[in-house]
């Protein structure tokens, strides 16, 4: 598990990764803002580009005092509390999610105007497995197929802004003015800019994908790509909207089927059908570079969050390429779920697509505010002023807004609806890692004071149980021998281990006047103590002649009942009776 990165990327390689996202959304972006602007959506596109401009600085003092990967969760990291960051985390997760399965669906919706017989959600498993796989090879081999993407979507929309320029000197621009003279949407001038400004914030998507993998390329790179992402939607955006307006009447432009084909109709309508056909090779291309772009953005961001322990070290495993795999996996895992619980109506996401990254926008804003106010002596290579950082924060608010109130198509929910649907419990689940440590201790303590009285119990119980065991054990046996041979006590030992409770033996030898103590008998006794560890083996020579008065007195010198005394089988010369013994037993 290390952070070597095995290359760092260049400006056009670094700038095509994040570009095909923020370039992707002329196929959509100029029909949506038309739909609530109208002819005012090429002016609602420049404004956007005003706000852009501004979030330039914004980044570019952020994630050069803070050049590390994370986005806005980074800037916030490292300026206010890990759960604010984790906020920021989230919605960036849900926009990539959102991103990724949007963008993979529309691109093979794209290719299927190609071939109509093509499975849409099987087809869009593949291409998300596909961009996995390739981002699992590693960043570097990424990057080339993200600048051909990018290459040739800047070629195919050259060509088609060649034919339409050439179209339109032929032809003349009347029906631009022509729409331009029509009444304002929803009545106001003033309310079709604010809902087309709105709707066409959708075209900045992808500006923040730069800040999550800076960490990976060359030094001095991540400014150039935000001036390039911004020169791009600067200039592509707006003037894919004039070009709209210059070439079909407002009725036409709003009618559903330019929705989703806006560019298509405008090759076809220009070019014929190879023009169309180029126009729908570039969609599902550069909407396939920007799932790429997906997966690149979240493993930096998740790599990072992992680092810093909100998310288990299980998804820090790296490959040989230097690839965060466990990460890529989960995250497919992850778009593959949202696109089949859809079952491909990805509309659903767009309430989530448009508020996460609007809001992360937001956040990054707020993150550049408290790294001036608490991290003011950080170097840093430029800043932005205040004005243009509450500007832009204020800009996008009024966007976020926009989208929330937005009424949804009917049978559709409301945007704001959706999202919380996937936000709450992804929000829910940082929350749990954030505090796990909290929760358990909880957990522990709720654990102790349902089973410490149990245990108690049963530490009482064991105690009892263990003292009645020790209080059995304890009581001493005697076995009275006459000298016997180590066979016959062997024959003793193994009679009290399998039939009493007992953990001490004495074997007693009575000598009258004038007997000896066998010679071996001492020897063997201590032998058996060894292989009989269990029972403590005691042996006990007493002088006086064995009798029934022994065998009393011995039991009340001992304090050991006659009954718990033993010997063996006495002969027929044996000068008492059994019964005179007082209860001795007889084991042999």
């Amino acid at each position: 598990m290390g952070n070597k990165v095995h290359n760092k990327l260049n400006q056009l390689a670094a700038t095509a990764i994040c570009g095909n996202d923020i370039s992707s959304s002329v196929l959509y972006v100029s029909a949506l803002a038309i739909a609530f602007a109208g002819q005012y959506a090429w002016i609602t596109l420049l404004i956007v580009s005003v706000v852009l401009f501004l979030f330039r600085k914004i980044y570019g003092e952020v994630v050069g005092a803070l050049p590390l990967n994370g986005g806005a969760y980074n800037a916030l990291l490292n300026t206010t509390s890990k759960l604010m960051a984790s906020f920021a985390a989230t919605l960036t997760l849900l926009s990539y999610m959102a991103t990724a399965v949007i963008s993979g669906n529309e691109a093979i919706h794209y290719l299927h105007h190609l071939i109509p017989s093509m499975p849409i959600i099987l087809v869009t498993v593949g291409l998300l497995s596909f961009f996995a796989l390739l981002t699992i090879g590693g960043i570097k081999e990424s990057s080339k197929v993200a600048i051909g993407i990018f290459l040739f979507h800047l070629t195919s929309l050259a060509i088609l802004s060649g034919f339409i320029i050439y179209f339109l000197f032929y032809n003349g621009i009347g029906v631009f003015f022509q729409n331009w003279n029509m009444p304002a949407q929803h009545g106001s001038i003033t309310i079709a800019i604010f809902l087309g400004f709105a709707a066409s914030m959708l075209g900045v998507s992808g500006f923040e994908s730069s800040a999550n993998f800076v960490e990976e390329q060359e030094k001095g790179v991540f400014p150039k790509t935000l001036r390039n992402m911004w020169m791009v939607v600067s200039v592509i955006n707006p003037l894919m909207a004039i070009f709209a307006l210059a070439l079909f009447t407002l009725p036409v432009l709003q009618g559903s089927e330019f929705q989703n084909t806006l560019l298509i109709k405008m090759g076809d309508h220009v070019g014929g059908n190879w023009i169309a056909t180029l126009v729908s090779i570039d969609a599902f291309l550069v909407l396939s570079g920007a799932v790429l772009t997906s997966f690149v953005g979240v493993s930096g961001l998740l790599e990072r969050m992992t680092l810093d322990r909100i998310l288990p070290p299980f998804f820090l495993k790296r490959n040989s390429r230097g690839s965060s795999y466990r990460i890529i996996i989960m995250f497919l895992i992850l778009c593959i779920s949202v696109l089949i619980i859809t079952n491909g109506d990805v509309s659903l996401l767009a309430g989530v697509y448009t508020i996460s990254f609007l809001s992360v926008m937001v956040l990054f804003g707020i993150g550049n505010i408290l790294l001036k106010v608490r991290r003011n002596q950080l170097p840093r290579p430029e800043k932005a002023t205040w004005g243009a950082v509450l500007l832009a924060i204020t800009a996008v608010i009024i966007a976020l807004v926009g989208n929330i109130t937005m009424p949804p198509k009917p049978g559709n929910p409301s945007n704001f609806s959706v999202f919380l649907k996937y936000f709450i419990p992804t929000i829910i689940f940082i929350i749990i890692m954030l505090n796990r440590i909290v929760l358990l201790n909880f957990l522990l303590n709720v654990i102790h004071s349902v089973f410490d009285p149990v245990r108690s119990l049963v530490l009482r119980t064991d105690k009892r149980i263990l003292s009645t065991i020790n209080k059995i054990n304890s009581q001493e046996f005697v076995f009275f021998t006459k000298g016997d041979n180590i066979a016959t006590l062997n024959k003793v030992m193994l009679y009290i281990t399998r039939n009493e409770h007992t953990k001490k033996l004495k074997i007693v030898l009575a000598l009258d006047k004038d007997d000896v103590v066998p010679k071996n008998l001492p020897q063997e006794i201590d032998f058996l103590d060894r292989e009989y560890p269990d029972i403590k083996v005691e042996f006990v020579v007493e002088q006086g002649k064995f009798s029934p008065e022994l065998i009393r007195n011995l039991s009340k010198k001992w304090n050991i009942p006659i009954n718990f005394m033993f010997i063996g089988s006495p002969s027929d010369k044996f000068p008492y009776r059994v019964q005179d013994l007082g209860g001795v037993r007889l084991i042999i």
